[in-house]
Formats: C-alpha cells, structure tokens, sequence
C-alpha cells in the first residue's frame, strides 16, 4: 500500500516590482493560476542593494505571496515569463505557525 503524499506546507514569498502595474499584473496570474492565494502589493517600499558594481537605491512595490512550498518552481517558471527584471527576487520562508483557519484557506486556495 502507497504511503500518502505528505501534506503540502504554507509558505511565504517575498518579491519587488518596479511599478504597480508590474505587480498588479504579476499578483493577478499567480492568484488566477492557483499558485498563490493571496498576494499583497505594498507600494513605496525602497530597495537599496549592488547592480552592476555599484550601490542603487530605487522605489519599489513589494510583493507577499502566500502560497505553498511545492508550488514556488512553478512560480520562479511564471516570473521569468511575467517579471520584467533580468534577477527577479524569489525568496522564500516556510510557515511553521499560524492561524489554522488561515492556513487551511491558503491551502484551499492553492492548486493540487
């Protein structure tokens, strides 16, 4: 007898955009396409990191994708699709407690 599939775990994405429309846009497919059940546009975040061998500082909109672990390749497939930087940021942090509630929405709301 097979063993059952180990239930899938909630996690938390993290990525900016340069603009809202980006982000809209971006928020829209991974919700549409179950790879996220919720993803927050938090406008006027400011990004200060290295590109290029120098030190930028650019306003951003970032991203919190809520979504599970198995499902993040198939969202780092879509950003190089939709994601209009050459390094798209894709970071991500399992969720270890919570809402049970909550969680079970998250994972309701993500493709099988």
């Amino acid at each position: 007898m097979p063993s059952p599939s180990p239930s899938p775990k909630p996690c938390v994405a993290f990525s900016t955009c340069a603009n809202a429309d980006d982000a809209r846009k971006i928020a829209r497919a991974l919700v549409g396409e179950g790879l996220a059940a919720c993803v927050n546009q938090v406008p006027g975040a400011t990004s200060t990191y290295r590109w290029q061998g120098k030190v930028v500082e650019e306003g951003e909109v970032l991203l919190v994708i809520k979504t599970r672990m198995d499902l993040v390749q198939a969202i780092a497939a879509r950003f190089a699709k939709l994601h209009p930087y050459d390094t798209p940021e894709l970071v991500t942090l399992p969720i270890e407690a919570g809402s049970e509630k909550y969680l079970g929405w998250l994972l309701a709301n993500t493709e099988e």
